[in-house]
């Protein structure tokens, strides 16, 4: 049996996206490579938005070219975003890649890879347009307790630094019964997670002529018995309506937690980045969001250095991140797109100063999000537990997972108590605060759940030359990865 390998580059869409990519590959007869093992099959879903994804890919591309010299039978196949826009050169700069296909047709990889032995050239077939819903297709997940749910694809904003709406497409919308038959069946699995994913998920409903559409799902999921904990993301400012505010406040299964890409906190380089709202509509939305939720926990994106940024303009956005008191931010220095109107705009803000600027603001946010997580000490927190989130943990002895507000948490067992599975729930106490997450040295209890129940029915499986997932069809089940995510494409 022929083995497969994919890697991910990007946002949350992407990973997404990886999961359909796995389960179409097993659903083709497929078996994942182990970790030691060099794949028959190499998978590159790429992202577009960071100025070195391209020499990222092709040094990886280099990479594997001499190998698969040595090895008859590889196959390489580089789709995503930046596959999308380099249609027509990957394969000349890398003549040795097998199939190239694009955002809207990631169902048509095994037939592709399949012409492409048969024919022994290489297949290049991009769609402008979804053919198929990418819900509909197979789908391999890493998760038995949290799921990805896409609500949505593509995206009708012109943001003028972001390529994104050119290589997925205009917004196009699931219907509310497909979106909730998933969700339940996700939960009837053991799933007590899910995440809506949109990249602007709070203008679902702009295809069906509904504006009141999402927060009509959000109290929805809040009916389904045996779901626990829901999110969503990315919303976009322009969008976030009251009603949404008051879904999520009265919903007891939405979380209190919100990542809104803010982007700027100066009127100017927003009006410049087309970005239609202004500073303090943006800072209205969070002191209406902690109104109803006071214990929120807010995150958010920004970019440093966008053309014609002044230092004026920068030390505004550094006032909005001090009012806003984020409890985390995805930082990015501006990049060049090619195809994005910004590409072209004068007043190009040096590298140096581009650097220096972004450098204070990681400070600042850094320490902002200390003492956002500082008010947490000494409070109890229910902690899903997860596997992957605590790179140390097997050094400090810790387990980890994520509070109800999407926090980190690391917390200690006492001698005696039988560990908890992820999938399980904790009730700890928070002794310690960092920047980025919590610890938790005072133990209070732990609940099984049925997430558990099937994270170890997994582990029980007959073991395979890959790390056990789930693989479902129609409805499709997504996932939170284990990977961390970068959070650039899914900016809304």
């Amino acid at each position: 049996m022929r083995t497969y390998e994919v890697r991910t580059y990007g946002c949350q869409m992407n990973v997404h996206d990886s999961e359909r990519l796995r389960g179409l590959m097993e659903d083709a007869g497929y078996v994942r490579a182990s970790s030691e093992d060099q794949a028959d099959v190499v998978v590159f879903n790429t992202c577009a938005v960071r100025e070195n994804a391209d020499n990222k890919l092709y040094g990886n591309l280099g990479h594997l070219a001499p190998v698969k010299a040595k090895r008859p039978g590889m196959q390489i196949a580089v789709g995503g975003c930046l596959a999308q826009k380099d249609k027509a050169t990957i394969t000349k700069k890398a003549p040795w890649v097998d199939v190239v296909f694009g955002t809207h047709n990631i169902g048509s990889l095994p037939v592709l890879l399949e012409r492409a032995r048969i024919a022994e050239e290489s297949q290049v077939e991009i769609l402008e347009s979804l053919d198929v819903f990418p819900s509909t297709l197979p789908t391999r997940r890493e998760s038995a307790y949290s799921a990805w749910v896409s609500v949505s694809v593509g995206c009708n904003n012109t943001c003028t630094f972001c390529i994104v709406p050119a290589l997925r497409g205009r917004e196009k919308d699931r219907r509310p019964g497909d979106v909730l038959a998933e969700v339940e069946a996700l939960v009837a699995e053991g799933v007590l997670e899910v995440t809506l994913l949109g990249q602007n998920v709070n203008s679902y409903g702009v295809e069906f002529g509904d504006r009141y559409a999402f927060s009509k799902l959000l109290r929805a999921c809040g009916q389904i018995d045996g779901l626990e904990r829901v999110r969503f993301t990315s919303p976009h400012p322009r969008d976030f309506t009251a009603d949404v505010i008051e879904a999520m406040a009265e919903t007891p299964n939405v979380m209190p937690s919100l990542h809104m890409p803010m982007q700027s906190g100066s009127d100017r380089v927003l009006k410049a980045m087309k970005r239609s709202y202004r500073r303090d509509r943006y800072l209205r939305i969070i002191e209406d969001v902690r109104a109803a939720m006071p214990e929120a926990a807010i995150t958010t994106d920004i970019i440093v250095g966008f053309p014609g940024e002044t230092e004026e303009d920068f030390q505004g956005t550094l006032d909005v991140v001090r009012e806003a008191r984020f409890a985390g931010a995805f930082t990015f220095q501006y990049s060049k797109r090619p195809g994005t109107p910004a590409e072209s705009m004068e007043d190009q803000v040096p590298r140096a100063v581009v650097q220096e600027r972004y450098e204070r603001l990681v400070a600042l946010q850094d320490e902002m999000a200390w003492a956002e997580s500082k008010r947490i000490v000494g409070r109890s927190v229910e902690v899903l537990v997860a596997e992957g989130e605590g790179r140390k943990d097997a050094a400090t002895h810790r387990l980890s997972g994520r509070a109800r507000d999407n926090r980190l948490v690391h917390f200690a067992l006492p001698e005696g108590v039988e560990a908890p599975r992820p999938g399980d729930l904790a009730t700890v106490e928070v002794t310690y605060a960092a920047p980025h997450h919590l610890v938790a040295d005072t133990f209070g209890s732990i609940r099984r759940t049925r997430a558990g129940d099937a994270w170890e029915r997994l582990q029980d499986a007959p073991p395979a030359s890959a790390p056990p997932g789930v693989l479902l069809g129609m409805p499709t089940i997504g996932a939170k990865p284990l990977e961390p995510a970068v959070g650039g494409c899914s900016i809304a």
